[in-house]
């Protein structure tokens, strides 16, 4: 009688339980470095609307502006004014970047002299958990429970 090459279905079974376990150490460590690098992009792109907000106010002489007025309108060449100033991407003139809404609040008054920006995960617990904010003094805040209050909140160090 001829021997048999191959393994026996204990033996495929004790691999497959071997990668399963691998599988539940590995992804929720992925799931946590994934929310990480969203937070980064997230504080990253709130000193792009800072340094954007800054560049519109002294060049146009108006006052703040809001996303679509310091961004860029459509992808490609972008003809610069102060409507569509292009000192920001397209993405995030659109609001939403690396599972993150950002949006822009201007201040009372004509031209308007204060601004809040604030980069809120858009599925908390998933996309991000911290809550980012900033305003015309260009600090960077966050807050642990996905919102964000630029006049309360601990300033990120």
């Amino acid at each position: 009688m001829k021997k048999q090459k191959g393994f026996s279905l204990i033996e495929l079974l004790i691999v497959v339980a071997i990668i399963l376990i691998i599988a539940a150490i590995a992804i929720p460590n992925l799931l946590r470095a994934k929310m990480s690098a969203n937070e980064a992009s997230a504080v990253g792109s709130l000193r792009t609307i800072n340094t954007a907000e800054i560049q519109y106010s002294s060049t146009y002489g108006i006052g703040f502006g809001t996303l679509g007025a310091i961004g860029s309108s459509a992808p490609g060449a972008c003809t610069a004014s102060s409507t569509n100033a292009c000192l920001i991407d397209d993405v995030l003139t659109t609001g939403n970047k690396s599972g993150y809404t950002f949006a822009v609040t201007l201040g009372a008054g004509t031209p308007p002299v204060t601004y809040t920006s604030t980069g809120l995960p858009t599925a908390p617990g998933q996309s991000g958990q911290r809550g980012f904010c900033s305003d015309q003094s260009g600090v960077i805040r966050f807050n642990a429970n996905s919102t964000c209050d630029p006049t309360k909140d601990a300033a990120l160090q």
